[in-house]
């Protein structure tokens, strides 16, 4: 005769839970970490402070916040850098022109120094809040064509993660988005932000820099002007670079695998 065997009781649970299908159930308290930027951002958009972030602002209070600066030291930077963590973390308009204010402030290098460290620190936050609410959920319930994707995107993260960050095709808050979304490695994510951003950010530093002069005679300016062709020219061509170690491995994987 067969033997016929039955399942007790804590197998039949375990057969039946909800990790049976191999998914997890949706976690509504998960999202609170992404939730919390977004009310950020509709708080800052509702008391208007990002009509703060603009160059007129800048110039009305010239000598105030060149004063600010030259009287508190290190507290002035301590307090430039978390005003910028917050505008990169709640995906504030005005990255640019918080940028082209640290050069005003502080002058080009450290100016610069201070916005890397800091726009780190901001995109960062953006990384690990969507990664933690949604990019696990999506990684678990898409399909094979996120997972071809992710695992493609991954072959290469750190080549990639920096050509986003050289070339500005893709807008700040988008490439802090999608890298959680598609399973990107958080050492990978900071190493590219923080060496990425590096060349941009000297670029809008250095015009920063220069900005009181263009207050004194009066002229008219924009963001736009500072990203010349020649300079577009430069960060394109370093994006380049970037992913000549992805191609170069796409290459040899073809060669070893033969006509």
């Amino acid at each position: 005769m067969t033997e016929i065997k039955t399942m007790d009781e804590p197998e039949r649970a375990r057969e039946s839970g909800p990790g049976a299908s191999g998914r997890t159930p949706f976690q509504w308290r998960r999202l609170w970490p992404i939730a919390l930027l977004a009310a950020g951002l509709v708080a800052a958009k509702a008391f208007g402070l990002d009509a703060y972030l603009s160059f007129e602002q800048l110039q009305q209070n010239r000598a105030a916040l060149l004063d600010w600066v030259e009287r508190w030291g290190a507290l002035a930077v301590i307090v430039y850098a978390l005003v910028y963590i917050a505008v990169v973390a709640f995906s504030l308009p005005g990255g640019a022109v918080m940028t082209i204010a640290g050069g005003f402030l502080f002058g080009q290098a450290p100016g610069a120094a201070y916005v890397v460290v800091a726009a780190t620190i901001g995109a960062t936050l953006v990384f690990l809040a969507a990664k933690t609410s949604l990019g696990d959920q999506l990684a678990g319930k898409a399909g094979p064509w996120l997972a071809r994707m992710r695992a493609g995107f991954n072959e290469n993260a750190l080549s990639y993660m920096l050509f986003l960050r050289l070339v500005p095709v893709v807008p700040f808050f988008v490439a802090n988005l999608a890298p959680a979304f598609l399973g990107v490695r958080l050492r990978t994510y900071v190493i590219a932000t923080f060496v990425g951003i590096i060349p941009g950010t000297f670029v809008y530093a250095s015009f920063g820099a220069g900005l009181g002069a263009i207050f004194d005679r009066g002229e008219s300016f924009s963001v736009s002007a500072v990203l010349t062709p020649e300079i577009l020219t430069g960060l394109v061509g370093l994006g380049v670079i970037a992913l000549i170690p992805a191609a170069y491995k796409k290459i040899k994987g073809k060669r070893r695998l033969g006509p």
